[in-house]
């Protein structure tokens, strides 16, 4: 009896201690990124020296040898560049009024949609309609629509607490909406910009011609201009607004990914992906989206080398190129390890800002999701509670068929739209704090999956 006693004692002290390690371990990981401004200084080079790294561009090429210095100094194993195919498309004069005979004239704030075809240097000079959905557009058809320029004009949805899903709920007007005004002969379409906010920032993003249709020029206009063409609709349907996008496209060039690894000390053939966006659009400085995702990679293989942490599989830390575009970046990544015969433990994307974390969202389901979700008790000291269903990202989610658990970063997304692909994402717009924790809570979650093989 003495001696079951005595094991079952053992056994408690072993789990006990077995416990306080990776309590240990978080609680180093996060006085490290709160002390340190590695990270923010990185961010600083990539918004300040490397802004509008569009695919294809030169400011791309600039931020490409940045990250491979950074994952360098930040004491990656190696350190490698990706190929990847990339467009390559260029804004160029960018003019839009509104002339009324009741309410005068004025300039409206816009800005190119990605990919989208251009006018000549005289732009078009059209009357305009108003429309809010593509079923309204349908109804109003060929006969209404022929020969004007579309304003697309459905705000996002504040009564959604996820600012995700109200984003979701309108950018189809960006992404196709182009497209469907075309099959009803539009000469052009203004999108209102996707954002909650209202102020004079105009929001880019791409937009995907259909093969079927007639490829016409495609703008975003700002929130408050976009309030003010509307009203100046209603009392004067007759006015006219002159456009003039002089953006081109031209043949498809090469670029890369950027990527570090920290090798596994007990299954080094398993690999666990962390990484953002390292291109941004062409008007922003890209802090938020995404350099504030690619810093926090580099973060996690920093804080991994300084601590002495030694993973059991090799963890990458990823910049993957195009994400805003066409995506090649994280398909050429996938494509390149099924033809190695990889095998993918897990991947987490974060590119949904750098605000607070909230928690993270897991592809999974049922005892699965149980023992992921079961990994908030970690997180609890730092304020970081939420665990739920979800999880994945544009540039990960090519790697969910070699069967990589699919994981997000969720900080608090209330004010990413109010910056995303706009001249108002600026270094400016982020806090260290919330920066150097995120980089803490993508660095231990990573480290207890590894760890506890989840």
């Amino acid at each position: 009896m003495r001696k079951i006693i005595a094991v079952l004692f053992l056994f408690q002290v072993s789990y006990v201690l077995i416990a306080q390690e990776p309590a240990k371990i978080l609680s180093s990981v996060f006085d490290e990124a709160l002390t340190d401004r590695t990270a923010y200084n990185n961010l600083e080079y990539l918004c300040k020296h490397t802004k509008g790294r569009i695919a294809g561009s030169a400011a791309a090429e600039k931020a490409i040898e940045y990250a491979r210095q950074a994952l360098i100094n930040a004491g990656a194993d190696t350190v490698w560049l990706q190929k990847v195919p990339v467009p390559h498309w260029v804004r160029g004069i960018e003019k839009c009024s509104v002339t009324s005979s009741l309410n005068g004239e004025k300039d409206l704030a816009i800005t190119a949609l990605g990919l989208s075809v251009g006018t000549d240097e005289h732009g078009i000079t059209s009357k305009v309609i108003e429309v809010h959905n593509f079923e309204e557009l349908k109804t109003l058809g060929l006969k209404s629509i022929h020969g004007k320029i579309v304003f697309f004009n459905r705000p996002l949805d504040n009564k959604i607490l996820n600012s995700f899903s109200a984003y979701g709920g309108a950018v189809n007007q960006r992404t196709v909406g182009p497209s469907e005004a075309s099959r009803y002969g539009a000469l052009a379409v203004i999108v209102r910009s996707m954002t909650q906010s209202l102020d004079n920032f105009p929001h880019t993003g791409v937009t995907r011609y259909a093969d079927s249709v007639n490829k016409i020029p495609a703008v975003a206009v700002s929130t408050l201009d976009a309030e003010l063409l509307s009203q100046w609709l209603k009392t004067d349907p007759s006015l006219t607004v002159h456009l003039v996008s002089t953006c081109r496209n031209y043949p498809d060039t090469l670029s890369y990914n950027v990527i570090g690894e920290v090798y596994g000390s007990l299954k080094p053939h398993e690999y666990i992906t962390v990484g953002g966006h390292l291109d941004a659009w062409d008007i922003a400085e890209g802090a938020v989206d995404d350099g504030g995702g690619c810093v926090q990679a580099i973060e996690m293989v920093r804080i991994y080398k300084k601590l002495g942490i030694k993973p059991k599989r090799t963890i990458r830390a990823v910049m993957f190129m195009n994400e805003e575009m066409t995506g090649t970046g994280g398909k050429t990544y996938a494509e390149e390890a099924k033809r190695k015969d990889e095998i993918h433990y897990a991947a987490l994307e974060s590119d949904r800002g750098v605000m607070s974390p909230r928690g993270f969202g897991f592809d999974a389901d049922g005892p699965k999701l149980e023992k992921l979700q079961a990994l908030a008790s970690w997180f609890s000291p730092y304020n970081i509670r939420d665990f739920d269903k979800g999880g994945g990202g544009s540039d990960i989610s090519p790697l969910k068929a070699l069967g990589a658990l699919q994981i997000s970063y969720m900080p608090d997304s209330q004010r990413y739209f109010w910056y995303h692909h706009s001249a108002n994402d600026t270094f400016e717009q982020v806090n260290i704090r919330e920066l150097q924790m995120g980089s803490a809570a993508i660095a231990s979650l990573i480290y207890l999956v590894d760890l506890l093989d989840l």
